[in-house]
């Protein structure tokens, strides 16, 4: 996630499905003062309706006040951590995390006892830094304090995910879907049934979703998700009506043009898709888009122009760390593919040890066969890909990654089998492996007719 950055509930206020939501909250004094859009934002529904970006900006203008008359409303604070949370992940201001663990960490502090929605926040935050042993640890207590409460299961999905839990994952889903059938709870359950390529769940779940939008912020989303999700099948035409949709609710998300940005490069236009990156890159300088636009320079010949933006993403991960956020799987995989695999490799190994996802499975196998070590590169490689340990994410990345390794080992028919079905999931998954793919399967050659026993 990182393609999903569910940040959970805080007080009357949550972030789930990727936009703030502002819950019921039966003490209204509690959370401070309600005028003009800050009043919008508190009255966004409990079925998961988004705070359009002023909105929370104004939200945090009255708040940010409000505690310096009341210190000690633990609430507000819970409130106005989340609130940072949100602003930092949709707009890249990265100064905010570390104001919202200020925030959070302050309504634990007045409010020590029974304060879910704080250890929600936190777990969110967490989730948000890729941090997901904290985030499970946060979550994990937000729910013993308030089991009934939903907002605290969409970061403790994201932890155990993170974590390679994936039975934990899936009973957090059934749980949250037990208690709340709207917006969010379905836009959770659309994220994680596409994760694991169980497409007509996720659609059903989306359309569910999108059927409870009633605001541009919110319909963004759903959009956004559709879109990432038909990108993850090939449907490039059907991803960039999505992501363009999306931008049209939403002109100010840098993620829908980033999407929008991939559909353009399968559809050839390599110079439209440069463009959406570059728009992107100047809302938020995220590292994921920077090495995007790099492989895209390199598969046209621009070398120089790749290592540039090779070179911006590095950099954009140390940004990132200052403020809190864990960018090891991104610059491992940065490391493996355009830099030094053996740093890569212990990298990824520490990362390994701290959290065992199939993400990190996937790279670390990666990592190991860049740097010529491919035997125990394909134990990782199969983790990542291996339903019955758990591997239901078998997007066409994963798949690349251990065709590859296999045909490096000689065995040609798993190779060929792994790289056509990376190619049948998405022919269109990497401006610079898919060419791998079609010449590794090109040299292979169809598989031999064997003849009567």
């Amino acid at each position: 996630m990182g393609r999903r950055a569910l940040i959970g509930a805080v007080a009357g206020c949550a972030v789930a499905g990727g936009a703030l939501t502002l819950l019921p909250d039966g003490d209204r004094k509690a959370a401070g003062p309600a005028a003009g859009p800050e009043a919008r934002a508190r009255a966004a529904a409990a079925g998961g309706m988004p705070a359009a970006l002023p909105d929370l900006a104004a939200l945090i203008a009255d708040l940010e006040p409000y505690l310096r008359d009341r210190p000690s409303d633990g609430r507000s604070w819970a409130v106005l951590g989340a609130a940072y949370a949100e602003r930092g992940r949709r707009t890249g201001g990265l100064a905010d995390y570390p104001r919202a663990e200020q925030a959070l960490r302050t309504s634990l502090r007045v409010r020590p006892r029974a304060n879910a929605e704080a250890c929600g926040g936190m777990a969110a935050l967490a989730v948000a830094r890729r941090d997901f042993r904290a985030a499970r640890r946060w979550a994990e207590e937000a729910v013993r304090l308030a089991p009934r409460q939903w907002t605290a299961y969409p970061p403790l999905i994201d932890a155990c995910d993170g974590l390679g839990d994936h039975r934990a994952a899936r009973r957090a889903v059934d749980r949250l879907l037990g208690l709340r059938t709207g917006s969010a709870a379905a836009l959770s359950a659309a994220r994680v049934y596409g994760d694991r390529r169980r497409y007509e769940d996720a659609a059903a779940a989306l359309s569910d979703a999108a059927a409870r939008a009633e605001h541009p912020a919110e319909r963004a989303v759903h959009l956004l998700l559709a879109g990432e999700l038909a990108w993850e099948r090939g449907e490039r035409a059907r991803a960039l009506r999505c992501c363009t949709a999306a931008l049209d609710a939403d002109p100010g998300a840098h993620a829908a043009l980033a999407a929008r940005a991939r559909a353009l490069a399968a559809l050839g236009r390599a110079g439209d898709a440069a463009r959406a990156y570059r728009a992107a890159l100047r809302r938020y300088a995220a590292p994921r888009y920077a090495v995007e636009l790099g492989e895209l320079y390199e598969s046209r010949g621009r070398r120089d122009a790749a290592a540039e933006q090779y070179r911006a993403a590095r950099a954009s991960v140390a940004r990132e760390a200052a403020a809190g956020v864990n960018g090891a799987l991104l610059l491992g995989l940065l490391e493996a593919d355009h830099g030094d695999p053996e740093r890569a490799v212990r990298r990824l190994r520490a990362e390994w040890g701290r959290q065992p996802g199939l993400a990190v499975a996937d790279a670390l196998g990666w990592a190991l066969h860049r740097a010529g070590r491919d035997e125990e590169a394909l134990t990782y490689a199969t983790r990542a890909t291996d339903r019955t340990r758990g591997g239901e994410v078998r997007g066409a990345p994963y798949l690349f990654h251990r065709g590859a390794i296999e045909d490096a080992l000689g065995l040609d028919g798993p190779a060929r089998r792994h790289l056509t079905e990376a190619l049948r999931v998405n022919p269109y998954f990497s401006p610079l492996h898919v060419p791998q793919a079609r010449a590794v399967l090109a040299r292979l050659g169809e598989p031999a007719e064997e003849g009567p026993a």
